[in-house]
Parts: C-alpha cells; sequence; structure tokens
C-alpha cells in the first residue's frame, strides 16, 4: 500500500475519532442537564442538541470510520480512532465542566500513547483482497461474536446487582456493542463492494443483510448502554472504559478471525504495549470511578 494513500487511511480514523468523542461529550452535556425525574430516553430523543450528538457520532464518525476500514482495514483503525481522547480531555472541563486530577490526566494520556503504539504496529488488512464467504471464515466470524454477546450480557446481569461498578459495566456492554460495530462493518463493506462492483450473489445479500441488522442493533444498544452510564458518571472516565473492548477485540479480528500473521516482531511488541497501557490506564480511570460511586 502507498505511504500516501495509508496516510489518508491514518488521517481519516484520527478524524472519525474526533467526531466521535465530540458526539460522545455533547450527548454527556444534554443528559446532564436532565432532571433527575425525567424519563432518560423518552427525553433524550425530543432533545435537538443529543440528536445532532448522535449525528456527529454515528453520522459523521461513522462515513469516515467506513473510508477508514476500506483504506486501512479493521485491525489498527479503532486503535487511531482512539486518539479522540484528546478531545475527550479538553471537552470533559471546557464543556461539562468535569474537574481532572493529575492521575487522571495522566491516564488519558497514557491511553492516548497507547493508541499511537497500536497505530505503529501495522496490522493492517486488506479487506478488497480477502474473500468473506469463505465458510471458515464465517465460522470464525460468528464464533467471535458470540463470545463478546456472552460477555455483554454476563455484565448485563452483574450491573444490576453491583451499584457501585453499574456505570463501569454499562460503559464495558457499550464498548462490547461498539466492538461488535467493527466486527461487522468489514463485512457490510465487502459485500455492499460486491453487490455494486458487479459481482452480485444471493451469499453476498445474504451477509449484506446480516451485517446491516448486526450493525444496527449494536449501535442502539452502545448508544442506550452509554447514555445509561453517563447519568450516574464522568464522562472523561466512562469513554476510555469503553473504549477498552474495542481496543482489544482488533488482536481478535487479525489473527482469529483473519487468520493474520505477522513476520516482524517490532508490530507484535508495539501493539503488545499498547494494549497493557490500555488496560494500565483504564484500570486507573475504573477505580477512581468506582471510588466516586461510592461516595456518592
Amino acid at each position: 500500500m502507498e505511504l500516501t494513500i495509508y496516510s489518508i487511511g491514518v488521517l481519516l480514523a484520527i478524524l472519525g475519532g474526533f467526531s466521535h468523542y465530540l458526539g460522545l461529550i455533547l450527548e454527556k452535556y444534554v443528559i446532564n442537564k436532565m432532571p433527575d425525574e425525567a424519563k432518560l430516553m423518552k427525553t433524550l430523543v425530543k432533545d435537538p442538541l443529543w440528536l445532532f450528538a448522535i449525528f456527529v457520532r454515528f453520522g459523521i464518525g461513522s462515513i469516515l470510520f467506513i473510508f477508514a476500514q476500506i483504506i486501512i482495514g479493521p485491525a489498527i483503525t479503532p486503535g487511531l480512532m482512539a486518539s479522540g481522547l484528546i478531545i475527550l480531555a479538553i471537552g470533559s472541563i471546557k464543556i461539562l465542566g468535569e474537574k481532572l486530577n493529575n492521575m487522571e490526566i495522566a491516564a488519558i494520556f497514557v491511553m492516548i500513547i497507547a493508541v499511537m503504539f497500536i497505530g505503529l504496529s501495522g496490522l493492517s488488512i486488506e479487506i478488497s483482497e480477502e474473500n468473506l464467504l469463505d465458510p471458515s471464515f464465517l465460522v470464525r466470524m460468528f464464533i467471535s461474536t458470540g463470545f463478546l454477546v456472552l460477555i455483554a450480557i454476563f455484565f448485563q446481569v452483574i450491573q444490576g446487582k453491583n451499584q457501585r461498578l453499574r456505570v463501569i459495566l454499562l460503559a464495558l456492554i457499550s464498548g462490547l456493542m461498539l466492538s461488535l460495530n467493527n466486527f461487522w462493518i468489514t463485512p457490510f463493506i465487502w459485500s455492499l463492494g460486491n453487490m455494486f462492483g458487479g459481482y452480485f450473489s444471493i451469499e453476498s445479500f445474504l451477509l449484506f443483510l446480516v451485517s446491516a441488522v448486526l450493525l444496527i442493533t449494536a449501535n442502539i444498544f452502545s448508544v442506550i448502554k452509554m447514555s445509561q452510564s453517563f447519568r450516574s458518571g464522568k464522562a472523561s472516565f466512562l469513554a476510555p472504559i469503553q473504549n477498552v473492548p474495542v481496543q482489544l477485540t482488533p488482536s481478535i479480528l487479525y489473527f482469529f478471525v483473519f487468520m493474520m500473521i505477522t513476520s516482524s516482531w517490532a508490530s507484535i511488541i508495539f501493539f503488545i504495549l499498547g494494549v497493557a497501557l490500555i488496560i494500565s490506564s483504564s484500570f486507573i480511570l475504573g477505580k477512581r470511578q468506582a471510588q466516586i460511586e461510592q461516595i456518592s
């Protein structure tokens, strides 16, 4: 892949991340203004600013995300999009009026460094060269999907029994739904390209339908669960926590679903460092959020 084209893909992923986190901050801003007795979703869907936030996050952000996926693939795009945490840090202070202590600021920037490492790993996938109708690929895809869904269901059950960790678990469920979005956007793009590129088949159409249904469902649940989490938590803590599954699952895509193998030790080292830093910073943010919940 030419460096210029690769750079465009990287830029689109970063801009997509900025759009995603800007929308997230605006969502939290609207939710912060809601009275406690208001019904969450019924009130939100009538608020123009919340609808605009959804458009920025899932409209503009998704378009940039899709084009980044086409150019550089699904493995490193989520990592690059997490650079939008810069917007989160600034927006939490300027828009939401949330105060960050030194440890929290450090944890956010550790997350950003982790994103850089994952980007440098170069674990890209050129989806145009893959046959996504291969039965073994589809089996691996559905196994991975089922695994993420089971984790989300487990977290959903636990969050109802543990109020102290409830907002963290809701944010993780939202992140798992975004991970499913990252999984199924690739078959969606691939099947759509086949149908409009002169290679229409029943199999491609069915893959398109399944992908579309899963994408819509995952995005709806992601918005609902994150809105529930925002009701009681700080955006500057919860958004990085939501980002943990989004950053960890590309390794499943790269090594298990697509069965890709890298010959570069540097790529593996960068990826492991990135994952380790993500887990470290998210642990700090999650622990701090749990302390806030306990005090309140």
